[in-house]
């Protein structure tokens, strides 16, 4: 990956390039940002400038040994770890090294990718994807060894917020004193689960949305897209280059979440408690990650719906499909139940992330949203 490769973030680019220029690579870096931000891409491309062998003023070479390594995502200096579970080929105990292949594979082609579409990519079903104890016992044996040709080895871990407690305990020691010339880089969207001693060892780097300018420089190049269409996608973006591509092909990505969410409305307004019933029965049978995704993008709507009812278009994020129905429905989200959608919908999303029963979850929805659609 190459940092001209990244859409915007030029602020943070500009401080990495420095960090190497001037020989102060931090041993432990997290690179926090939401969603489309470009966190991965940053990491891969700062990790490669620093093993450069002829590095430019402003990006690496992209053609010595190292950086074609790289480029690959197969240079054996660099570890990746990422949440994984187990599947119909790995049965127990799942580490990153049993899906490198298709991990590889899915971040050369789309480095933005969320983890909910990674774990779709492997078929975990309805397991949430982590980073366990027996993650944490391979890092500290790859770290043990000697660096095989760069000059820094770097341990890349994508979603550091899934590993769990026991992973994270047992890293703390390699984080505080690594081996010479080890550089941890960590990547997450959300710190607030992650161990405050995990933390403490980090030196956090904020990575914000993209700016308007380059998404939508970004945009017109991928998409040929000009006028109204690039104006509009740009703005219903938000800063999240991933949900661009998604709403750029919104038939193959968040359709199905938006037939769910109207069909849900719809029946449970008019009470027809069978048919919205058979819906919700229909969400329970998604993955877990699915589900919870399901569940944000509800969050979402409601959001946008309650705005409009406010008179705020302006700050309204809805692709065209979405616009068109919630025009008539925004009615229907108000100042006597907006809190009270948020919060069922918020609990929702905690139990299942808990592992609750998701046909009793999604069926008690249900019933609330009967009552509140009517408040």
């Amino acid at each position: 990956m190459l940092f001209k490769e990244i859409v915007g973030q030029a602020d943070v680019i500009r401080d990495l390039l420095a960090t190497v220029q001037q020989n102060r690579i931090s041993h432990a870096q997290l690179f926090c940002g939401p969603e489309g931000s470009g966190t991965l891409s940053l990491a891969l491309a700062y990790a490669q400038y620093m093993n450069c062998a002829h590095k430019g003023e402003f990006d690496s070479c992209g053609s010595c040994p190292s950086c074609m390594k790289y480029e690959k995502l197969q240079h054996p200096d660099l570890h990746l770890v990422f949440p994984v579970a187990t599947n119909t080929k790995i049965k127990k105990d799942p580490i990153s090294d049993d899906f490198i292949t298709e991990w590889r594979q899915i971040v050369l082609q789309q480095p933005y990718l969320s983890l909910d579409d990674w774990l779709a990519h492997i078929g975990v079903d309805n397991k949430q994807g982590g980073i366990q104890k027996h993650e944490s016992t391979q890092i500290v044996k790859k770290l043990s060894l000697k660096t095989y040709e760069a000059e820094y080895k770097v341990m890349l871990i994508w979603m550091a917020e899934k590993m769990n407690e026991t992973c994270a305990n047992k890293l703390l020691k390699i984080l505080e004193e690594p081996p010479e010339k080890t550089v941890f880089l960590l990547i997450a969207e959300n710190t607030d689960s992650m161990l405050q001693t995990i933390l403490s060892r980090m030196q956090i780097r904020r990575i914000p949305k993209i700016d308007t300018h380059s998404m939508e420089q970004k945009l017109k190049q991928e998409f040929a897209l000009e006028g109204d269409d690039l104006h509009a996608l740009t703005h219903n973006a938000n800063g999240n280059y991933y949900k661009a591509f998604q709403l750029h092909s919104f038939e193959n990505s968040h359709h199905d979440f938006f037939n769910y969410f109207t069909q849900l409305m719809r029946l449970s307004y008019s009470k027809n408690l069978p048919a919205a019933s058979k819906i919700a029965d229909e969400i329970a049978g998604l993955g877990r990650e699915k589900q919870k995704a399901f569940l944000e993008y509800c969050l979402k709507m409601v959001r946008e719906n309650f705005i409009l009812n406010q008179k705020q278009e302006k700050i309204v994020y809805l692709y065209k499909q979405e616009k068109d129905f919630s025009n008539k429905f925004y009615v229907f989200v108000n100042e006597r139940n907006v809190a009270g959608l948020t919060k069922e919908l918020n609990e929702a999303h905690f139990h299942i992330e808990r592992n609750g029963n998701a046909k009793i979850i999604f069926f008690d929805i249900v019933l609330k949203l009967m009552v509140l659609l009517r408040a």
